[in-house]
């Protein structure tokens, strides 16, 4: 599959590439800083040079042909700009409804509270703090969400992790809308594990489940 993915470069993004192409998939990147990039998958990928925030760099990174797109950006609670994801969305929705690409998967938030999510204290207990203490992520994600929800006629696929860290790829995880707290815990590698799957698997079109081991 000829897919584009986005966030290159961070820690989750990284896990995306080399599970992407050691599945098989041709892979374009759009990133701002190619020395950042793996120097081993560099020669194996098409590095498109620019920034998610600029439109006509996001047309540039789907070129025709692109079957989907992985989005895997990260927001940084004091450097990134105010809806750094919802505003990349954007651009890239765009293109997917002028070109036809048919497919999105994204990474969101575990703060981020679906009508299908069994509601608890522990749930309840992650949205208050990443309200407090995340808010920059936080309000990005759900911005991001939102807009996600209003092209629901677009085929997108969401993923929604609660703490990320580093650690092997098992493989073995619960998809869903299970209960959750800031206990639960996905490492980078399973979260790609699972995104790069959803390329070919339609069982999450148009939601957004929990991802925790």
């Amino acid at each position: 599959m000829k897919i584009t993915l986005f966030g290159a470069t961070g820690s989750l993004g990284q896990e995306c590439l080399e599970q992407a192409l050691e599945a098989g998939h041709t892979v374009t990147v759009l990133v701002r800083r190619p020395n950042k990039l793996p120097p081993a998958l560099r020669d194996r990928i098409t590095v498109v040079e620019g920034d998610g925030l600029v439109a006509a760099d996001v047309a540039r990174a789907l070129p025709a042909g692109t079957e989907a797109i992985l989005f895997a950006v990260g927001v940084d609670e004091k450097t990134s700009p105010p809806d750094l994801c919802t505003d990349v969305t954007r651009h890239i929705l765009a293109v997917m409804r002028s070109e036809g690409i048919p497919r999105l998967v994204w990474c969101g938030g575990g703060s981020n509270i679906r009508p299908e999510d069994e509601v608890t204290f522990g749930a309840r207990f992650v949205r208050w703090f990443a309200e407090i203490f995340l808010k920059h992520r936080h309000t990005d994600k759900e911005h991001q969400l939102q807009l996600l929800d209003d092209n629901a006629d677009l085929c997108w696929i969401g993923i929604r992790p609660l703490q990320m860290k580093s650690g092997p790829k098992k493989g073995h995880y619960r998809l869903g809308y299970n209960a959750f707290s800031a206990l639960s815990s996905i490492s980078f590698a399973d979260c790609a594990h699972a995104m790069v799957k959803m390329l070919e698997d339609d069982t999450w079109v148009g939601k957004a489940p929990i991802i925790q081991y």
